[in-house]
């Protein structure tokens, strides 16, 4: 991938901006970590959500050639062309993000504890800057693009492509000679989850740029630490900062990245098949390019950056009894698969790729509780929230949720399939 360029004076000027000392919006060690706090507007009050780079369509298994308006698959990620990449190497250990106005650290480190990262940041010395901070879940979501592999069960990464861009970051998959998976590449964010995960652990979310999703990780696992890559981030402080407007037409619009939302889901149209919401992948493209709304023809499926941009991470069914989103949206209340009131997950029009063509799986976002069936010793399964609301997983695009009683990967991790959607548009 090319380096994009600035002229020289965009280049000073962003500098200028970066530097601006500021209230930080993200962590330290005294803070509560909900990485959502009001600070002050210091780039330019826009939310910019960076594409996903998926330029590759796909069926329900396999990779295709580009399907045409009105035909199957169309409306799919790689269908809509959003903010690309537009990093540069400042060729002093650091990358600017040009979209996002968020200057990053380029070298992979030694992994380290939550408490370790917070407090090193504060001590952290790079190029010349000393404000470096941990980012935020969604500061450091905007670094994954999805044209990566899921080398979950690989035995080697020779041809795989990890999910943020190699020509300008550092990046190392999970060390095998210690006893690691090569998918244990995950990287802390300062956003803890309000609630708790597994059996009640404090827990933090988490971007996995080897296998391209965001879980909650808890902060102690068997009694220790758990240790994480960490990717100190300085510069605009407002990312991730969302301004929704009720528009009173069935429609909310966030003026920071500067989309428009249905404020009802698919629930509510009693949508697809099953007449109540739910649908498999290929039947919410069919319904995203065929609804017509407050006047509007041209709603879509998001994708699965654009709608992690509306999870509110200071929510959770277990803290705030709603779902992990502002409340100026409405979500369906389902039954989940232990009969408890929930939320649901929400298709993106995102593949998640297998890699050599296989797109068998698209990303979802959870809203409700990110459930899976968690394995005793002795054989028993408990279900419980396994990676906490606001984690974005993947889901089969087809078949029956009934083939997988008790989930999928190592925490069991529910499979649904029929899941519901929230469309978007452009302003």
């Amino acid at each position: 991938m090319k380096t994009n360029r600035l002229d020289s004076f965009g280049m000073v000027l962003l500098s200028l901006l970066i530097s601006i000392p500021v209230m930080l919006n993200g962590c330290n060690k005294d803070d509560d970590f909900s990485g959502d706090e009001s600070v002050d507007n210091t780039f330019d009050g826009k939310y910019v959500i960076v594409d996903t780079d998926q330029t590759t369509f796909y069926n329900n298994q396999s990779s295709i050639s580009e399907p045409s308006s009105g035909t199957s698959f169309y409306g799919q990620d790689a269908n809509y062309f959003g903010n690309q990449l537009n990093y540069v190497d400042n060729g002093n250990g650091t990358i600017t993000d040009l979209n996002t106005g968020l200057m990053w650290q380029q070298s992979v480190d030694e992994k380290m504890s939550l408490d370790d990262a917070i407090t090193g940041a504060g001590s952290y010395n790079l190029a010349g800057f000393n404000d470096w901070r941990l980012p935020t879940i969604k500061e450091l979501y905007s670094l994954i693009i999805f044209s990566g592999d899921d080398v979950s069960g690989w035995t080697t990464v020779e041809a795989a492509n990890p999910f943020i861009e190699t020509d300008y970051f550092d990046f190392e998959y999970g060390d095998e000679s210690i006893g690691e998976r090569l998918i244990d590449a995950q990287y802390a964010s300062c956003t803890k989850y309000v609630g708790t995960t597994m059996d009640g652990d404090e827990t933090v979310f988490g971007v996995n740029f080897a296998d391209g999703r965001i879980k909650g990780y808890p902060v102690l696992m068997n009694g220790s630490d758990k240790l994480f890559f960490v990717k100190y981030v300085r510069g605009n402080v407002n990312y991730g900062i969302n301004n929704f407007v009720d528009n009173n037409d069935g429609t909310i619009s966030d003026l920071n990245t500067e989309l428009m939302w249905l404020q009802d889901d698919s629930g509510t149209f009693e949508a697809g098949s099953n007449n109540d919401g739910s649908m498999n992948w290929e039947e919410t493209l069919e319904w995203a390019e065929n609804l017509e709304f407050a006047g509007y023809t041209d709603w879509r499926l998001p994708n699965a950056k654009e709608l992690q941009s509306i999870v509110d991470y200071t929510r959770s069914p277990s803290t705030s009894n709603s779902p992990a989103i502002d409340p100026v949206f409405n979500c369906t209340q389902i039954t989940d698969e232990g009969g408890d009131s929930n939320y649901p997950f929400y298709w993106t029009g995102t593949t998640h790729s297998g890699g050599e063509g296989l797109g068998n799986s698209a990303v979802y976002i959870a809203f409700g509780e990110a459930l899976g069936f968690m394995e005793s010793p002795f054989g028993d399964y408990t279900l419980m929230d396994v990676h906490g609301a606001g984690a974005q997983r993947s889901d089969p695009k087809t078949g029956n949720p009934e083939d997988y009683p008790y989930g999928h990967g190592p925490q069991g991790d529910v499979i649904r399939i029929y899941n519901y959607v929230r469309l978007v548009r452009d302003i």
